[in-house]
């Protein structure tokens, strides 16, 4: 696991949400949907119903599930072992796992996008690589292929054309640039120790990459991976993620115990959300609503997701998951 450098003890601190942390049911509107949480801590996946924080059932995944990805039909889910070589393949409506793909020798999967032609991407750390599963085939099975990245790539993101991936790499410090065309590393350019999160803009110009070690916000030209500026953030940021609307970005800082909203345009943080200031809590991923209007982050201390209103900021509720719950997706309504 990543995020081992807090004590034993101080986890157990954190082991319960203070006792005015909200916990009444979503307000401005139901959340609907069904929110999936991989929880890496026991080897699950915890289907939780939005609009009543009803755990609707939970199956098992490989060794430590951390990253998930919704099919574009919204009819499946997929669910990464990072402990693993495998990537666990479930119905979005039964919850029954559909298939398990064995991915190696590409090793460790743990980002994963999912992308509209059906093809999925997940980066393979311990085998420096970014592995493309191939689209089901006549006989409906899928194959993997193995891009070398020169790299450990930890999260992923893609340009709307699916030309280009980066991947960020969290040994080197370095941004991996990956020609899915060609299937072949174009370049790795310097971010910062520790670089973590990765995002592309939603009209695919830049690049965004939060390094954890620096507390700072790196953006580059997609197409020359130039550098253009530097955008001071909050304390140790580990993800970055761009609003539906594609005005700002994201992060979530793990130190903190908050967000920070950057202005794309601007390129400038605007504002801090406090969700529990509390670094013992280990807020780490971060995923919007597809309205925008709500964003979900996981806090794997408590074993507990919070649910937040973006526009005022405030914590709307907890909602329970499972041992060390992380990687979040969510199943449409309907």
């Amino acid at each position: 696991m990543r995020y081992l450098f807090l004590s034993a003890s101080a986890v157990l601190m954190a082991a319960c949400t203070p006792a005015d942390a909200p916990v009444s049911t979503p307000e401005n509107g139901e959340a609907s949907g069904t929110l999936v949480v991989g929880n890496k801590g026991e080897n699950t996946v915890s289907f939780i119903d939005l609009a009543t924080g009803e755990e609707l059932a939970r199956r098992d995944t490989g060794p430590m599930p951390h990253e998930i990805a919704l099919s574009p039909d919204g009819s499946q889910v997929a669910v990464v072992a990072y402990g693993g070589s495998s990537i666990d393949f479930y119905d979005a409506k039964t919850y029954a796992r559909l298939d398990t793909l064995d991915i190696s020798p590409n090793l460790a999967p743990h980002g994963l996008l999912w992308l509209d032609d059906g093809r999925l991407l997940a980066t393979t750390e311990r085998s420096k690589t970014l592995t493309m599963i191939s689209a089901p085939g006549a006989d409906g099975k899928r194959t993997a292929t193995g891009i070398s990245s020169d790299t450990e790539g930890h999260m992923v993101a893609v340009t709307p054309d699916y030309g280009y991936a980066y991947t960020a790499d969290l040994s080197s410090g370095n941004i991996a640039m990956i020609d899915l065309n060609a299937g072949k590393l174009v370049k790795s350019v310097p971010a910062g120790p520790g670089a973590e999160g990765i995002a592309v803009t939603n009209d695919g110009t830049e690049i965004w990459a939060t390094a954890r070690e620096t507390n700072l916000a790196y953006v580059y030209d997609a197409k020359t991976m130039e550098k253009l500026a530097e955008v001071p953030i909050g304390t140790f940021p580990l993800r970055i993620i761009p609003s539906p609307d594609g005005r700002y970005m994201v992060t979530s800082n793990l130190m903190g115990g908050n967000l920070s909203v950057i202005d794309i345009a601007a390129r400038k943080a605007v504002r801090t959300i406090p969700v529990t200031e509390n670094a013992d809590d280990q807020q780490v991923t971060i995923l919007f609503s597809r309205d925008g209007k709500r964003i979900y982050a996981a806090l794997t201390g408590p074993d507990k997701v919070a649910e937040i209103d973006f526009e005022s900021g405030k914590v709307i509720r907890m909602i329970e998951a499972g041992d060390d719950g992380d990687g979040l997706a969510i199943i449409p309504a309907g």
